[in-house]
Parts: C-alpha cells; sequence; structure tokens
C-alpha cells in the first residue's frame, strides 16, 4: 500500500488531484453550497483551507470533470455546463509593490486576457464593471470568486493610514457588485475577517455570511468522523505505541466551533502530524500577528474567562480603527465558540485547544517578559523539573528568574496585574508538561500543581505576609477534595516584593 501524500500548505484542487495527494473528499458539502445560494460570505482563521475551497469551486465550474472522478460529485454536477470564472486571490495581487490599486487592475487585466477580452476602462472601478459585463456577454453568467478579499487591511493593520486607505479603494471596489447581480451565476467572497466598513457588507443585501451557520459549520476542518474515516487504520496502528494517542490529538488539536456544537481540526497541524507522528505544536508556524500580543498587553489581558458573555454584534463586525479584543481573537483562531444563543444574540468564547492556547500564553509570557518569544519554555519545563523533585527552594529560583528578565526601568512601573499575569502564564503553561491547574476566582488557590508524589497549593501575595497566604490556602480548603489522595499535600505561600524585585518570602507546609 503506497504511503498518502499529504497536501500540507497545497492549495490548488488540480494539483492535489493530478500530482496524487490525499483529498479529503467535501464535495458533497460544496454541492449543497452551490445549488442551495448564489451570493456567499465566509470567515475563518488562516490555514484552514479556504483557498482550497475557492479552487475547488473554481474547478466545478469550468467543468473539470476528470478531476473529480471518484469524488462524491462526480455523479451529481451537469459538467456539460461551464462558467466563466472570475478568480481574484488577495495572496496572488502584489500591491505591497506596486500599491492597491493598480496590483488590482493589473489583476482584473489579466482575467479579462485569459479569456481574450481587452477592456477599454482604466478606472478601477470602471475595468471591474466592464469585466464582469463583457465576460458574461461573451461566455455567459460570471462566477466569482474572491479570496482573502480583506488581507490588504489586515497587512496593514500596524499602519493605520495605509489600511484606512486601502480599505476605501476596497469599498470602491466591491461597491460594484450591488448592481452586479445580472451578470453573476455565483459569488462565494472568503477572509478572515468580517470589517464593518467594507461595502460588501451594506451594500450587497443578499449576500449570506455562512459563518456561523450550523449547516456550514463543517465545511472547512476535519470532523471526528472524517478523522476515522480517513485515517481511522492509522491510527490504529499508532494506538499500539501509544495507547491515549487519540484523546492526545483531540486535546491537541480538535475544537473549533463555528456554531456551538460541530467541532473540527485544524487540518494544517492535523495533517503535519499525520504526516510526520509527532504530536508537535504546529500552530507557530501559522504565523501570530504582532498586533494581536501587544494589543493584550496594553490592555491587561493575559487570559481568557471562558464564563464571559460575548455580544455576536461586536464577533461579527470588525472594525480597524475601534478593534474590538474578543472579535480579533476569535476571528484569528486563538478563540472559538463553546456556546452559542443566536436568539438572545450572545456566546461564549474559549481556547479551542491546547496547541493555540500554549502558542498563545508562550507570546504573552514573552511580552510581559519583555524577552524573546521562545524564552518562557525553558523557565517552565525547569518549574516542572522542580515539582516532580519536590525542591521547593529551586522552584523559588525559578519563578524569581521569571521576574529578574524584566528591565529595571519597566519593573517600576510594574502592578499587581503584571505579577499576577506572570504568574498566570507561567503555571499555565506548565499544565501542557504537568498536571496543573491555574485558578483566579473566588474560593480557589491561584495554582494547584500534582506530581507523582505531591499535590501543591499555591497562594500569591504582593507585599504581603506568607502566613496569611498559607492561613488562606487552609480556611478556604484548597486542598480539601483531595483529602483521600495518598500523595502528600503541600501549602506554599509566596510574597512579591516590587523593591527586590522578586520573591521577598516564601512558606510552605504539609497539610
Amino acid at each position: 500500500m503506497k504511503p498518502l501524500k499529504y497536501p500540507i500548505g497545497i492549495q490548488d484542487f488540480r494539483e492535489i488531484r493530478e500530482q496524487g495527494y490525499h483529498y479529503l473528499d467535501k464535495t458533497k458539502h460544496i454541492y449543497g453550497l452551490l445549488t442551495e445560494g448564489k451570493y456567499y460570505f465566509l470567515s475563518r482563521p488562516r490555514r484552514f483551507g479556504k483557498s482550497l475551497l475557492v479552487a475547488t469551486i473554481k474547478e466545478i465550474y469550468q467543468g473539470s470533470e476528470a478531476l473529480f472522478e471518484g469524488l462524491w460529485i462526480e455523479r451529481q454536477w451537469d459538467w456539460s455546463r461551464r462558467y466563466p470564472v472570475a478568480h481574484l486571490a488577495f495572496s496572488s495581487v502584489n500591491y505591497h509593490q506596486l500599491g492597491l490599486a493598480a496590483a488590482l487592475s493589473k489583476e482584473i487585466e489579466r482575467i479579462a486576457e485569459a479569456y481574450g477580452l481587452r477592456l477599454e476602462s482604466r478606472e478601477l472601478k470602471d475595468q471591474f464593471r466592464e469585466l464582469l459585463e463583457t465576460l458574461a456577454q461573451k461566455r455567459g453568467r460570471v462566477v466569482l470568486l474572491i479570496d482573502e478579499y480583506d488581507k490588504p487591511i489586515i497587512d496593514y493593520i500596524e499602519k493605520p493610514e495605509q489600511a484606512k486607505h486601502n480599505r476605501e479603494i476596497l469599498r470602491q471596489f466591491y461597491a460594484i457588485l450591488k448592481d452586479a447581480d445580472p451578470h453573476l451565476e455565483f459569488a462565494l467572497i472568503t477572509g478572515v475577517s468580517k470589517f464593518s466598513k467594507v461595502s460588501i457588507f451594506s451594500d450587497l443585501n443578499n449576500l449570506e455570511d455562512i459563518t456561523m451557520s450550523p449547516a456550514h459549520s463543517t465545511l472547512l476542518g476535519i470532523t471526528p468522523d472524517e478523522l476515522e474515516q480517513q485515517f481511522g487504520t492509522m491510527l490504529d496502528q499508532m494506538e499500539a505505541e501509544a495507547p491515549t494517542i487519540r484523546q492526545q490529538i483531540r486535546q491537541m488539536y480538535n475544537g473549533y466551533s463555528w456554531d456551538g456544537q460541530n467541532r473540527v481540526y485544524n487540518p494544517f497541524s492535523l495533517l503535519r502530524f499525520l504526516k510526520s507522528k509527532s504530536l508537535q505544536n504546529y500552530w507557530f508556524e501559522t504565523g501570530t500577528p504582532t498586533f494581536l500580543v501587544q494589543m493584550m498587553y496594553r490592555q491587561g489581558r493575559f487570559k481568557w474567562d471562558p464564563e464571559a458573555f460575548v455580544s455576536l454584534l461586536a464577533l461579527n463586525n470588525f472594525d480597524e480603527e475601534h478593534m474590538d479584543l474578543q472579535a480579533v481573537l476569535f476571528q484569528t483562531g486563538y478563540l472559538s465558540i463553546a456556546t452559542l444563543n443566536v436568539p438572545e444574540g450572545w456566546c461564549k468564547l474559549d481556547y479551542p485547544n491546547q496547541e493555540v492556547r500554549t502558542s498563545l500564553e508562550q507570546l504573552l509570557l514573552a511580552v510581559y517578559q519583555h524577552q524573546h518569544e521562545s524564552s518562557g519554555l525553558p523557565t517552565v519545563l525547569q518549574l516542572r523539573e522542580a515539582l516532580e523533585k519536590n525542591d521547593l527552594e529551586q522552584v523559588v529560583q525559578i519563578i524569581n528568574a521569571v521576574f529578574a528578565q524584566i528591565p529595571y526601568d519597566l519593573w517600576r512601573e510594574a502592578t499587581a496585574l503584571h505579577y499576577h499575569a506572570l504568574v498566570h502564564l507561567t503555571f499555565s503553561l506548565l499544565s501542557s508538561y504537568l498536571k496543573s491547574e491555574v485558578h483566579s476566582a473566588l474560593g480557589r488557590c491561584d495554582a494547584l500543581v500534582q506530581t507523582a508524589t505531591h499535590i501543591y497549593a499555591f497562594e500569591f501575595k504582593l507585599e504581603q505576609n506568607t502566613s496569611l497566604a498559607i492561613q488562606q490556602i487552609i480556611d478556604k480548603g484548597y486542598l480539601a477534595p483531595y483529602q483521600l489522595d495518598s500523595r502528600s499535600k503541600i501549602a506554599v505561600g509566596i510574597n512579591f516584593s516590587r523593591e527586590k524585585r522578586g520573591i521577598s518570602a516564601v512558606e510552605w507546609r504539609q497539610i
């Protein structure tokens, strides 16, 4: 049996089929999309297969029957009907060098030339209108596919004036679609974000946003059932050496949801795992926007409350001039829907899986330490080792090292929130390598860590007495749920001092 070829990073459907890469058949779902509506908008994070979806739809409408041999849609689609396709992929538009208007104009002319047309217009919006009108007259109604429509804005989020300039160009460009209905057979627009000030959402009233539609919640990504159907035999073989491998990959890569019910695996990370057979963090390779981590730092955010109510109105509208953190985290894939209540207009968000949570926390720990993004992980691994050895003096030294890396001028401005952030992120990251829970609600200790021989309850204070911390652990009964556990139970009180730039006192007691 030939080994599978995984299409990691390949976004072209034709290449996947012609080169023998494995294709997870989504054509039944795509068929429903094509036959049940006309104008769609779909938002998903990067590396979720939006470009492959667009490329697949392009080949369907162009009548590339041979590419679909053996797939569900092969015997369902009328391959005798072919349509001209205007496919605009912003990842291929050279706007960084040419400027957005000039680059878009060049792309419109390229599409026209591919169909043997010469455009008379010179203004961008007039070129776009002429392309759709002329192509429909010469070849029939047009299938319009726009992939990553928002990329020229997102790429310049940290340059507000340029982002605003590009947004205005796109607003005028997309405004053409308002009156283009007679010339269009089908339209799909994809992106990461739903920008509230781009005209496609205000002018194109019949554009159906399927981002959070239950009917299309599994259009992209790999469902648990699809994983078993496609790769179940491989997982069975892996379980011979790693009996809990299914549970591990579920915790690591599954959990994305856009309807609060159906959950899917990140296809990029899952395919990387299946190819390498190595349970690693692949999310870092997708790239984390610098502005996102800095935005969280400026707002003093370092964790997410999964019980917080979030307005769907805020979640579904993105304004680059007044960015909403929860909307940014959701649309970039760092948070996913845990609970959804559409009639009442709210949802609850949480990290989709361990891979994403760990990635974000590691980046946040670095920014709170004012260090390189990879500096936090060695500290966490050292902390695990010290706790497994029950070496609390070493634990204190390691925690002090976390604070010692903060430059002196920044240390003087440190607040209680800053201390809390560093401790929370350090112990939360520890949970990826050791059983660790980080708490913040009333009646729960700051951190609870379990090793093979000990259970530790940590209480952290700022400019207070460690005896109070120990007494709080006892009075609140933080270790009471484990009284029948044979492991040693240790209460640890730690006090931080601004003057000493670290831990000034530590006290522990066996309970």
